[in-house]
């Protein structure tokens, strides 16, 4: 009786691991879907109104131009006149309008913008936070390094990447982990830690 109760709730759970995730996935989707589309509901009710179109189908047509739109701003800021316009732009938001830096600034980190200085380019490596001498390490992402010696990290906490702590630690603390990319490594947060053995044993350590 035990094997068969082990065996079913094994079973289970396995069907459990398959099917959870594309069902999260589904309902993630839906609610950034509608939420879209509430954003986007005066235009798209003008482009029904115009159109032949559905409203799902308005809503898919307004997205694509807007999405069209960031791609031509990104081409125009490419020449000269376009850069400037977007640094006076970008002066007198940053003086009139509380907040706009700050948000500008977070967005520039995980897009990778102004110089490519994002969180998403840093380098995986285990951080003995603590000292050198202290067994303890963390799974941590180097997001800088002084010319003094010492590495700016980033410790996401789990199961959510986004929130954590930030380090500033000798180099002589830091392990980097170059085979290891970070999106495998916040992967790994994610899921509380499971799966850091095959993640860090693929390749030899590399120290700082």
């Amino acid at each position: 009786m035990k094997k068969v109760r082990t065996f079913l709730s094994l079973t289970l759970l396995g069907g459990l691991g398959i099917v959870l995730p594309i069902v999260i996935f589904v309902l993630l989707a839906q609610w950034l879907f509608s939420k879209v589309s509430s954003l986007l509901a005066p235009a798209s009710a003008w482009v029904e109104a115009n159109s032949q179109f559905s409203d799902a189908f308005a809503s898919l047509v307004v997205f694509a131009l807007i999405l069209s739109g960031c791609f031509l701003i990104g081409l125009v800021v490419k020449t000269g006149i376009g850069r400037w316009v977007h640094t006076q732009v970008d002066y007198w938001l940053a003086r009139l309008a509380p907040g706009y830096k700050t948000i500008r600034e977070i967005v520039s980190q995980f897009l990778g913008g102004d110089g490519n200085q994002s969180l998403l380019s840093g380098q995986v490596a285990k951080v003995r936070i603590h000292g050198p001498g202290v067994p303890l390490s963390v799974t941590a992402i180097v997001t800088s390094e002084h010319e003094g010696g010492e590495c700016t990290v980033y410790v996401p906490t789990a199961p959510i990447p986004t929130s954590g702590f930030v380090y500033h630690v000798p180099r002589e603390c830091v392990e980097f982990m170059p085979h290891v990319s970070v999106e495998a490594a916040l992967r790994t947060v994610v899921a509380c830690g499971a799966g850091s053995n095959e993640l860090f044993r693929t390749a030899p350590r590399v120290p700082a």
